[in-house]
């Protein structure tokens, strides 16, 4: 956890939480705090804490108390030289502070609420280190000015002086090096950022390592993290300005190892850039769409897939008004057993908490309808400083006192049950919180009151302990393995993605939000104000201080619809396929009722795919006198069929050593070809503008489509459907009934439908149930289309440049196309998001994928082997001499073939 990780450097009872809010620790000097008996003074030795606004006193005995003065409570502060009168004891210099409060902090060394002492007090303190004591009275004093002018603003303006001459009058000590062979590369001034705390100091980047050095030394000398441990870096809003920088040297872990603050852009930038370089060759940066991918496809959790959203939104564990936010997952906190299989025991994903209770609906919408502009739904967020400490405050007690002024919130309005709080945030006028990631990690010690604190006594007379747990939970630790149970059940992996929807996607804010009920107040989006615009200094602070405190809706991540999870109905088949609706593949694994098999079909397919990476080159053949622009294999994969801009149609044996028949139809190019199910008829698209059937056992051309204005591109066959796509723009779907495919007509060629695109269509391809097609143009447009209605579903401008290809998944969930631009884009079938994109080194012009990985055919010649979840290459094997151009598998034989410019045809084997 993030509180403990921070306090794991320490062991001292000191820490900034006793500080104020907005308040920093300039230096420290040893000293005694004397109190004046009445026979002798008596000396306590500790340590005397210089603050922007305060003076504390931290003892060196553990049952004394820690000492704090505010300084705007301070009505003198005085130096007193030293005594030499040779006639009385010697007496060394002091400080002699008048107040009319002192505050008492952690007495018998225990964590409890501060007792203030008010009135008259006069207290001294003498510094071992006497030479000091003008000096430190000096500071004091101007310190003091700036805790009494009566402007907020003028406050905070001559501290910041302060802390800039002290940060301008020091700089890193480069003896802290770990190497003297180092090379430093920049140096500046930050602060480190911690919950509800900032400590000024200065950054060393070298060429191996990232240094902070606290201006007071504090809680160490000097930090050091190894560049080459560097997992993730992510740039930060800090104070609604984008000054932050977090550093993570773990994958998944939510708490970072250091997180700062630049006092300007360019600065932040340098450092960010400069450790991003560093990583290019070690750590992929990843964007939302593609953790997105990772996570559809199963190979992110849930609750991974959640935290990296969080990272990614300007979301820190560092930050508590911009803490980590999760959802509450169940809505039974009363069963004695936990029902994951009933939907009545899961929240409702897609309604956010203020909506979940239509009754309290009511009253906010009624109130919401009577506001001016800008109206808001909700006086309260959803996730705030004060509600992460409501969570939290068994594990982080002194990050409470120091929100709540040194004292814990009333006893009755603590976390003292998961079940009231949960029915307080569906029937509580102001409360709509969520839950943050505690909920669903390993540690429970949250949820128990380890430290025997005491937070005070209910009105029913029962003190505040441990959380009260649900029944169905045994204990703190079963509670939080099965509610991470619920976060990765099958129900919540069907429904996160209505959540993100809400909470960092597309309705998060406008129109969508409004019919989704989930309009905050207008300070909480980002760019709902801007600060620096506001010239008044006191303003500023105020409204900058309400921000923080009530809480920020994260950075928008999506403005469509985010896609379902994959996985999620796998193995829940429950459609036949004659009931497909438009958009069914969409929950359908696979057109088979038969899930057993189907498990069986998925397996093999990974273990073909396990193995792509040896993909062994069998035997190759020269047999065209152009490019090769299509493949097709008989079903008992006897013969090879292959079409070549030379205007041929070749047969040869599997082998590729016996050549059977050359066929020409025309004198311009052939631009693909299928063989038809009952293995007999050919069908070869041209650039003539025709399409031409070829009967296999007559060996003679059957009959001819004139169907296009321009050249067909490519043609695809399902159920008795004729597919062509041509340059004209326009891709037509025929009819033509398989029965009669040995006796063909012209006239048996019915024009079901024209598809209409804006620029020339270049490939189109066909989802494994034939419901959709996916069409890719000329001008980069990838195009969706439902074969039940014939309509558009999705119009993607993916690429700059032609699209050389496009296939759907085998789920058909996503489409991947390729195109002139070297990119590779994957595109989520269901809300047309681009949520994948792979900038390659050349052209990839053909390619088969399952989904995840990709063998695709580049410009060189080459076949290269992509892992789409991390947008890398794993293997790089050389085919041809030129352009891959065409590609076929069959996963169940194993069994790659490709053709390419240099005018080959090459038969591979995929080896385990």
């Amino acid at each position: 956890m993030a509180f403990l990780k921070s306090r794991e450097r320490t062991k001292e009872r000191f820490s900034l939480l006793l500080l104020d809010l907005e308040e920093y620790y300039f230096e420290q000097h040893t000293a005694y705090f004397v109190i004046t008996c009445s026979k002798k003074d008596r000396k306590v030795r500790g340590s005397l804490k210089v603050c922007s606004r305060s003076i504390i006193f931290d003892p060196d005995g553990l049952t004394e108390p820690i000492i704090k003065i505010p300084l705007r409570d301070c009505q003198r502060i005085q130096f007193e030289e030293r005594e030499s009168n040779p006639f009385n004891d010697p007496r060394p210099s002091s400080i002699f502070i008048s107040c009319v409060q002192l505050i008492f902090i952690k007495e018998s060394n225990v964590i409890a609420p501060y007792r203030n002492e008010r009135g008259e007090k006069r207290v001294c303190f003498q510094l071992e280190e006497c030479s000091k004591t003008e000096d430190v009275v000096q500071t004091l004093l101007q310190l003091h000015r700036a805790s009494c002018l009566d402007k907020l603003g003028d406050q905070t303006a001559m501290i910041a002086a302060n802390l800039q001459s002290r940060l301008a009058r020091s700089s890193f000590d480069k003896n802290c090096f770990q190497s003297v062979a180092e090379k430093p590369h920049m140096e500046c001034a930050v602060e480190r950022v911690t919950p509800l705390v900032s400590n000024p100091g200065h950054i060393c980047i070298t060429d191996q390592n990232l240094y902070f050095q606290p201006l007071n030394g504090y809680p160490e000398q000097v930090i050091q993290i190894k560049l080459h441990g560097v997992k993730r870096i992510y740039k930060r809003r800090h104070g609604l300005r984008p000054l932050g920088l977090e550093v993570f040297c773990s994958e998944n872990d939510f708490c970072s190892d250091i997180y700062l603050k630049c006092y300007n852009t360019a600065d932040r930038d340098e450092i960010y850039y400069y450790i991003a370089t560093f990583l290019e060759n070690h750590v992929t940066e990843h964007t939302a769409e593609s953790y997105m991918l990772q996570w559809q496809r199963g190979h992110l959790s849930n609750y991974e897939y959640l935290l990296h959203l969080n990272n990614l939104a300007d979301r820190s564990c560092n930050d508590l008004s911009q803490y980590p936010v999760f959802p509450w997952v169940l809505e039974d906190y009363s069963s004695k057993q936990l029902d994951l299989t009933k939907p009545a025991t899961f929240r409702d994903l897609s309604r956010p908490v203020g909506a979940l209770n239509q009754e309290r609906l009511d009253r906010l919408l009624s109130r919401y309808r009577g506001m001016p502009d800008p109206p808001f739904m909700y006086g309260s967020h959803y996730s705030s400083p004060g509600y992460v400490l409501f969570y939290l405050v068994r594990i982080a007690p002194e990050h409470m006192l120091c929100v709540q002024n040194g004292r814990y919130d009333h006893a009755d309005r603590m976390f003292n049950s998961l079940g009231e709080t949960w029915k307080n945030c569906l029937e509580g006028a102001t409360d709509f919180k969520e839950l943050i990631p505690e909920f669903y990690g390993s540690d429970s010690s949250f949820l128990e009151n380890k430290l025997s604190l005491d937070l005070g006594r209910r009105q029913n007379g029962s003190s505040v302990g441990d959380v009260v747990l649900p029944l169905w939970a045994s204990d703190a630790a079963d509670f939080l393995q099965k509610h991470r149970t619920a976060l990765e059940s099958h129900f919540v992996s069907e429904h996160l993605h209505e959540w993100i929807d809400l909470v960092f996607g597309f309705k998060q804010r406008g129109s969508e939000a409004v019919a989704a009920h989930n309009v905050f107040h207008p300070l909480t989006y980002e760019g709902g104000i801007d600060c620096d615009s506001i010239q008044d200094p006191d303003q500023r602070i105020a409204m900058l201080t309400q921000i923080l405190e009530f809480g920020q809706t994260p950075k928008q991540l999506f403005t469509s619809p985010h896609p379902q999870r994959i996985t999620a109905r796998l193995h829940n088949i429950t459609h036949s396929p004659s009931s497909t609706s438009p958009l069914s593949e969409l929950s359908l694994a696979s057109h088979s009722e038969d899930s057993s098999f189907e498990d069986l079909t998925e397996e093999s397919r990974k273990l073909v795919w396990s193995n792509m990476g040896n993909l062994k080159l069998v035997s190759s053949q020269k047999i065209h006198k152009e490019a090769v622009t299509g493949i097709a294999v008989s079903r008992d994969g006897s013969s090879i069929f292959s079409t070549s801009q030379d205007s041929t149609l070749k047969m040869f044996s599997r082998e590729l050593t016996d050549f059977q028949r050359s066929v020409s139809f025309s004198n311009m190019a052939l631009s693909s070809c299928l063989l038809l199910a009952d293995g007999q008829t050919v069908v070869c698209s041209s650039w003539d503008n025709n399409v031409y059937f070829y009967s296999v056992p007559f060996g003679r051309r059957q009959d001819t489509l004139m169907g296009h204005d321009d050249a067909v591109s490519r043609v695809c066959w399902f159920d008795e459907r004729l597919y062509t796509a041509s340059w004209d723009s326009t891709v037509k779907v025929w009819r033509c009934p398989a029965d009669s495919s040995s006796n063909h007509r012209r006239s048996q060629f019915d024009l079901l439908s024209e598809l209409e695109h804006d620029a020339g269509v270049n490939t189109i391809s066909l989802s494994a149930t034939g419901t959709l097609l996916v069409s890719g143009c000329k001008d980069g447009t990838v195009s969706i289309w439902d074969m039940s209605s014939f309509s558009a579903l999705q119009q993607v401008h993916c690429h700059s440049g032609n699209i050389h290809h496009t296939a759907f998944s085998p789920d058909s969930r996503h489409v991947l196309s390729v195109g002139a631009d070297c990119c590779m884009k994957v595109v989520d079938v269901q809300t047309g998001m681009v949520i994948s994109s792979v900038k390659a080194d050349e052209e990839q012009r053909c390619f088969c994928w399952d989904g995840s990985w990709v063998l695709a055919g580049g410009q060189s010649g080459d076949l290269l082997l992509w892992d789409l979840i991390s947008n890398t290459v794993t293997k790089r094997i050389p085919a041809h001499s030129g352009a891959v151009t065409t590609m076929w598998m069959n996963e169940l034989c194993s069994s790659v073939i490709t053709g390419g410019d240099d005018r080959q045809t090459k038969f591979w084997k995929i080896c385990s």
